[in-house]
C-alpha cells in the first residue's frame, strides 16, 4: 500500500519517534564541555611540569580514544618501564577525577550535591 494512500493521522503512527530530546542534547553538550575543560586543565598542568609528551601518551589510554596503544607500547615509545607507565596512568586518572569533581563543584549549590551531579554526568555521557 503506497504511503500516499494513507490518511495523515495513519502516517503519523508509522513515523519513527526520535528519542533524542532537546534536553538530552543540552545535557550531552554540558557533559562534554565539562569533560573537555577538565582535560584542558590537566593538559596545562602536565605542560607546566614539562610533561606534555607524557600527557599526550597517557590521554590515549582513556576509554574513548580510538585505536589506543597499550601501556606496553607507550612504555616503549617513551623509554619507560611498563610499571612506570601504569603508575603514571594511575596518577593521571586520579588527578583527572579530582579536577572533574572541582569542575562539578562549580555547578552545584552545595558540596553534598557533587556526587549526585557526577553520577548524572556519567549517565548522560553513557546514554
Amino acid at each position: 500500500m503506497p504511503l500516499e494512500d494513507l490518511r495523515s493521522d495513519e502516517r503519523i503512527e508509522l513515523e519513527a519517534a526520535d528519542p533524542v530530546t532537546a534536553e538530552l542534547i543540552y545535557e550531552r553538550r554540558w557533559a562534554l564541555t565539562v569533560l573537555e575543560q577538565v582535560l584542558s586543565r590537566l593538559k596545562e598542568e602536565y605542560q607546566a611540569a614539562g610533561n606534555a609528551i607524557l600527557f599526550d601518551s597517557l590521554k590515549q589510554l582513556l576509554p574513548d580514544e580510538p585505536g589506543s596503544p597499550s601501556q606496553v607500547q607507550i612504555a616503549a615509545q617513551l623509554g619507560m618501564t611498563e610499571n612506570a607507565v601504569r603508575q603514571a596512568f594511575y596518577r593521571f586518572r586520579q588527578r583527572y577525577q579530582c579536577l572533574l569533581r572541582e569542575e562539578i563543584a562549580h555547578t552545584v549549590a552545595t558540596p553534598a550535591d557533587i556526587e549526585d551531579e557526577l553520577r548524572h554526568l556519567i549517565a548522560v555521557v553513557e546514554a
